[in-house]
């Protein structure tokens, strides 16, 4: 059999987010879980051999480039239209919330998120045009829809005027190597990344739905309520390392840092994009991940963090209490609410049995995520796209 897929977001040269490691992860595993299908990745650029992920791949460069909303357009509706026309696959998975409208070849469509229609002021006019458009359409032409959490089913369902059980659900995990260090592997990431001294992480792109000036803001007002401790007290030395790209609308996020007291604006780090490796000490050896985005369809960094042996902060809307395990998980919090956040911060570094119960409670839920299984679920709406009649 042969199987389509839209490999957009497997960016050469770059770590992976998001979409591209939802992408990347259940595809590694449908490639090598199914030999005995032939799966055709469409790349809008030239690719990395690393995404060549079996001898039953075969990849297909199809232009233009894909960014611009226009572009995106001609790309999905032209060149890949195209190719589906002239090569009838028997299905077009796409994994990355678009798909293609002028084909008769079945679809499977996976949902990430509509955050456009909660946050739409987080994108550009254009773009925020093109997912009115063309989401809602795409999910009515698709044979199979999948959802990354039971939040953005719920979402997708109402929005659309859909049939929740007819939509499957298939969820991020983390990654293997995401796991708890050693105590001196630990220290040798402080002591490289914050001066030895503990502190609180985030993860992710600096863009708007990220909620990175209400952090900073509370981290402000957590490091004024520990200048009336004593100086030993955990707050002190406490540092925030910030770990992602500038995306897009940052400038923002920068200004809130600069209103920050000269002390505090000390003790913030951006260190930019990380590698794997490194990153995956960033999770273990932190003190707290704090993860409090206005929005999200799942919110990776919630669960690396848990399988890492970090406690997580989060937040109290969308996926993110389902997915972190509800409050037995993380701390939940209100992300519109600097002071919430702040006291979530100071609850943390206060309250070791709580960080050790949380770290415990977080590796349990963890064991509810695996690509493996994910990669079962969309191979599950493969199958169901082919079939005659309801699925």
């Amino acid at each position: 059999m042969h199987i389509a897929v839209t490999t957009r977001f497997l960016l050469p040269g770059n770590q992976l987010e998001g979409l591209g490691r939802y992408t990347f992860e259940t595809l590694s595993c449908l490639v090598h879980q199914h030999p005995e299908c032939t799966f055709h990745f469409l790349f809008d650029r030239f690719y990395d051999p690393r995404y060549l992920l079996g001898p039953n791949v075969v990849p297909h460069v199809l232009r233009p480039p894909a960014r611009h909303p226009l572009l995106i357009l001609a790309w999905y509706e032209g060149a890949v239209a195209g190719w589906l026309r002239r090569h009838r696959p028997a299905v077009l998975l796409s994994p990355e919330s678009f798909t293609v409208l002028g084909t008769r070849v079945p679809r499977v469509l996976v949902l990430h998120d509509l955050a456009y229609l909660h946050r739409p002021h987080d994108v550009g006019r254009l773009m925020q045009r093109y997912y009115a458009y063309f989401l809602p359409r795409f999910a009515r032409a698709a044979a199979q829809l999948v959802a990354v959490s039971e939040a953005t089913r719920r979402d997708v369902a109402e929005q659309f005027g859909l049939p929740a059980e007819c939509i499957r659900v298939a969820y991020n995990a983390p990654a293997a190597h995401f796991r708890p260090q050693p105590p001196a592997q630990q220290a040798a990431v402080r002591a490289q990344f914050s001066g030895g001294q503990p502190y609180f992480l985030f993860v992710g792109a600096l863009q708007p739905r990220k909620n990175l000036e209400n952090l900073l803001r509370a981290f402000g007002l957590f490091k004024a309520a520990a200048a009336g401790e004593d100086l030993a007290g955990p707050g002190a030395n406490m540092q925030l390392l910030v770990v992602g790209r500038e995306a897009w609308r940052a400038g923002p996020i920068f200004e809130a840092y600069q209103q920050l007291p000269p002390a505090v604006r000390a003790a913030v780090r951006f260190t930019g994009r990380v590698g794997e490796e490194e990153l995956t000490g960033l999770y273990a050896a932190a003190l707290a991940t704090v993860y409090v985005p206005f929005f999200e369809g799942f919110g990776l960094p919630v669960v690396e963090a848990q399988a890492s042996g970090c406690p997580v902060i989060t937040s109290n809307l969308s996926s993110l209490p389902e997915v972190a395990g509800g409050s037995a998980g993380a701390l939940l919090c209100d992300p519109h609410q600097p002071a919430a956040i702040a006291r979530a911060l100071a609850q943390i570094s206060h309250d070791a049995p709580l960080r050790a119960r949380l770290r415990a409670a977080g590796l349990a839920n963890v064991a509810r995520f695996s690509w493996v299984r994910s990669a079962e679920v969309l191979w599950q709406a493969v199958q169901a796209a082919l079939a005659p009649g309801p699925a």
